[in-house]
């Protein structure tokens, strides 16, 4: 059974950074496609960025330019550089991950997902 812990989570100024970190276990992470969602107080949850098996990006239009997926697959591990922080990016942000069908597919869509982690607060402030 595929398990995601995300960590890195917590307070930042307006223009601060932070480092979200997802830890995949259960499976070989290498055949996943991985992504990072998040989820505001009166919102929907949306995608923020996805990563393909092999590397390929997406990220949403309103963290282009600030933030950045990764995966590391020797640790088993995602993460998303946050800067440049905006107090629209308070909120709760999940891991997520599903069975990669291509090797440069990514979705920004929750779809091709099939586990999630229980979620890391981020929180700015202006």
């Amino acid at each position: 059974q595929v398990q995601l812990v995300e960590s890195g989570g917590g307070s930042a100024q307006a223009g601060g950074s932070l480092t979200l970190s997802c830890a995949f276990s259960g499976d070989s992470y290498s055949r996943y496609i991985m992504g990072w969602f998040r989820q505001s107080a009166g919102k929907e949850r949306e995608g923020v960025a996805s990563i393909s098996s092999a590397k390929a990006t997406a990220v949403a239009g309103s963290v282009k330019g600030r933030f950045t997926i990764s995966r590391d697959n020797a640790k088993n591990t995602l993460y998303l550089q946050l800067n440049s922080l905006k107090p629209e990016d308070t909120g709760i942000y999940y891991c997520a991950s599903g069975l990669a069908t291509s090797p440069i597919g990514v979705s920004l869509d929750a779809a091709p997902y099939n586990y999630w982690g229980q979620g890391t607060q981020v929180t700015v402030s202006s």
